[in-house]
């Protein structure tokens, strides 16, 4: 009997004991599925051997035309040339200047357009065409120039020089040198000549017009300009019956304005 009841008591106990600790159920996991396989990327390939472009800095076809447009051919850039045994015909000394724009590209007395790249020269008398050798006095520099303009109507000054021939001669740095000029090579050493009287310049053009309308009533017979020059200033000039020297000089002689300067000059 007592046997019997231990033997149920451990029974009991053993029963307990498996309900406190209940064991987990293990779950059968299937190991998960291996990664998908990626494609190897594809090796790269060597870039061509391209060379790289080179920058086209020279100047296009129209910008060629356009530069020699602007520079004139050497034969229209060249100092002129004399014999060898001319000799002067006349001679002067003094002021030397030089000019560029605003008067580059327009037309000079002659007719021409003027280049300032060109060895030309202005002068009030020299006839148009003719050729003066300039020396600059203090260096001795000297070059050939061709008359193709009117000028200087400054008192004082017998030369305008083109921006080459200054550059030649050591004008274009000092601005105005004195020099000697020698008339070389006359483009009509026969003829008289056509002369007019120049006046000017005017800071404003009402001056201007005031004297030139004065000279209309004086000289009925002369044509009397009043013109603009592409520097800003204003000038007149008169054109006498015939276009006679002693007529120019005369008409000269008697006039006086209170600005400005009159000079005689020579058309042809």
């Amino acid at each position: 009997m007592l046997a019997s009841i231990v033997f149920l008591i451990l029974i009991a106990i053993l029963f307990l004991s498996g309900c406190g600790h209940p064991k987990q159920a293990r779950v059968n996991v299937p190991p998960p599925p291996p990664p998908a396989s990626t494609p190897e990327p594809p090796a790269p390939q060597p870039a061509a051997n391209v060379p790289a472009a080179k920058e086209n800095t020279a100047p296009q076809p129209k910008e060629k035309e356009e530069e020699k447009e602007e520079a004139g051919t050497d034969a229209d850039l060249a100092e002129p040339k004399i014999p060898a045994s001319a000799k002067p015909i006349a001679t002067e000394t003094g002021l030397a200047s030089w000019y560029g724009p605003p008067y580059h590209n327009r037309r000079g007395s002659n007719g021409e357009v003027y280049n300032m790249h060109a060895m030309t020269a202005a002068h009030r008398t020299y006839p148009l065409g003719s050729i003066v050798r300039v020396t600059n006095v203090k260096t001795g520099q000297h070059a050939l120039v061709r008359i193709t303009d009117r000028g200087p109507f400054i008192p004082g000054r017998v030369l305008d020089l083109s921006l080459a021939a200054a550059r030649k001669v050591d004008v274009w740095q000092p601005g105005v040198a004195e020099v000697k000029v020698e008339l070389m090579q006359s483009a009509s050493p026969d003829s008289p000549g056509k002369w007019a009287v120049q006046i000017g310049g005017f800071p404003h053009g009402p001056a201007a017009n005031k004297l030139a309308d004065h000279l209309k009533r004086r000289y009925q017979t002369a044509r009397v300009l009043c013109f603009a020059s592409p520097a800003g200033d204003w000038w007149i000039r008169v054109r006498v019956l015939d276009d006679e020297h002693d007529r120019a000089q005369k008409l000269a002689a008697e006039t006086e304005t209170p600005e400005g300067a009159v000079f005689l000059v020579r058309l042809d």
